[in-house]
């Protein structure tokens, strides 16, 4: 609209000169005399501007003829695209106009625009190589998908857009959420252009998310090969495939087969949690503990992990828990402040019936970084030297509402999984999920899980309330429980 209305004020402005110059010079006096032939011309200033005028015209239109009679001799002497040739500078001077209009348009988000000039482009050059492209792309902006996927099939008939038009439909594709087809037009494309980076990043997640994981590996071995993937990137991602895989074949019940792909993966990458503890479990089948042991421990010396202590475990799985405490202080004395080092060394001790030895364990970790499970822990404890149902209960409602602590969170849309998977369950990525705290938002509930703790120590003026009868008061409460499975069986553990 503001443009439109610049042209019409500039329009104006150009006539409103002219006529004021054309008044000046009719105003003006003197001019000039032609004598021709023994005839004089008696011009005015105006006449000679209009005279030059003329004469630049017919100028213009004497080279105009001059060109095609040029062009006339040049056919009859044999050139039969002479005269086309002549006439076709026109239509191919309008025809690229049209073209740089549309990208002109296409670029500012003016689909219907881009559409129309495309055809137009079209119409003048006849060259579908160089007007499909925009014609698709304007007809996918327009919201056109059925014009977008015509055209994008034009362009896969020419061997020189074939890849253009593949990756056009192997998006829409995506789009539509048709991953079957997409994956087939992915391959073909990765067929055609094996180094286009985009092409191989959505044919490895395609391939992962099909639990293809043989294509993958190879799809991964060519980003390496094209440059498009650093070393250490693909050393790790190869391991996430290569157990991935082991996976797949164990579920398969080829266990040689296997338990070699997963020890393959813990050397590829000796700090991936799963790999490591499946390498372990490996290794522990075919009594090779001192592997085990030091797969684990590597593994550990990364980052401390529940998982990596339930496999060490499994290594002596006849053990006292006297024992156990000893032959664990192996793996615990690396990361000895580590909130899961303490939390573990107060389970064993919990286990040995140990309680104090426990609480030491413990620490101050309950006041500087407490979740669900060290605040369930500190119940255990309570319990285990005769501590009040009162005061377990406290520790137990505290754990209700406290943060969860360390999980498998996707790093990419922060989704929580049970456990570790190479693609994330929520948004589809491909190895991005981390172990450790999900983000916390904070919630005021004045009348929820923070009144429990009043509610708990209300209690101890009743009758005698079985530990169980907790799960009875959130629910009268109407309190939102995250894990009442897991809190449940915490609490039975605590009555034991």
């Amino acid at each position: 609209m503001l443009w439109s209305l610049l042209k019409v004020l500039v329009f104006v402005a150009i006539i409103a000169a002219l006529t004021l110059g054309a008044g000046y010079l009719m105003e003006m006096g003197g001019g000039a005399v032609v004598n021709m032939g023994g005839t004089e011309f008696s011009l005015s200033p105006l006449q000679i501007i209009l005279g030059l005028v003329l004469l630049l015209v017919a100028l213009w239109v004497f080279l105009k003829l001059l060109s095609l009679l040029v062009a006339v001799l040049n056919f009859i002497n044999g050139d039969e695209t002479a005269l086309s040739r002549y006439f076709s500078k026109n239509r191919e001077r309008k025809g690229y106009q049209a073209l740089s209009e549309g990208m002109m348009a296409l670029a500012s988000g003016d689909g219907s625009a881009a559409m129309s000039k495309a055809a137009k482009a079209e119409k003048y050059l006849a060259k579908p190589e160089l007007t499909n492209l925009l014609t698709a792309q304007a007809a996918e902006m327009a919201g056109d998908r059925r014009k977008a996927e015509e055209t994008y099939k034009k362009l896969v008939k020419d061997e020189a857009t074939r890849f253009v038009g593949v990756r056009g439909i192997m998006k829409q594709k995506l789009a539509e959420g048709d991953t079957d087809t997409a994956l087939e037009l992915a391959e073909h494309a990765f067929a055609l252009k094996p180094k286009h980076e985009e092409t191989q990043d959505i044919l490895l997640k395609l391939q992962a998310q099909g639990e293809d994981w043989a294509g993958a590996r190879k799809t991964l071995a060519a980003k390496l090969k094209s440059g498009s993937l650093p070393r250490d990137v693909h050393k790790r991602r190869e391991a996430v495939l290569a157990l991935s895989q082991s996976k797949g074949v164990f579920d398969e019940g080829n266990d040689t087969e296997a338990r070699e792909a997963a020890t393959e993966a813990n050397r590829l990458a000796p700090d991936l949690i799963p790999a490591a503890v499946m390498a372990a479990r490996s290794y522990i089948e075919q009594d090779k503990k001192r592997y085990a042991v030091r797969v684990l421990k590597k593994a550990w010396d990364v980052q401390p992990q529940p998982e990596l202590a339930a496999a060490y475990a499994a290594i002596e799985p006849e053990e006292t828990p006297v024992e156990r405490i000893k032959r664990f202080a192996n793996l615990t004395k690396s990361h000895a402040d580590h909130a899961e080092t303490k939390m573990l060394n107060a389970e064993l001790n919990i286990a040995a019936e140990d309680f104090p030895a426990a609480r030491r364990a413990m620490g101050d970790l309950v006041d500087t970084a407490p979740d669900a499970r060290s605040l369930t822990i500190m119940a255990a404890i309570e319990r285990g030297e005769g501590a009040s149902d009162a005061v377990v209960k406290g520790w137990l409602a505290r754990a209700l509402s406290a943060p969860r602590g360390p999980q498998w969170v996707c790093d990419a849309c922060n989704h929580i999984h049970a456990e570790w998977e190479p693609v994330c369950g929520n948004c589809a990525s491909f190895d991005t999920l981390s172990w450790k705290s999900p983000p916390v938002s904070e919630a005021v509930a004045p009348t929820g899980v923070a009144m429990l703790p009043l509610i708990v120590g209300a209690l101890e003026d009743h009758s005698r309330v079985d530990v169980v009868d907790l799960e009875d008061i959130v629910e009268r409460e109407e309190v939102e429980v995250v894990d009442a499975e897991v809190v449940s069986e915490d609490i039975e553990d605590a009555k034991a």
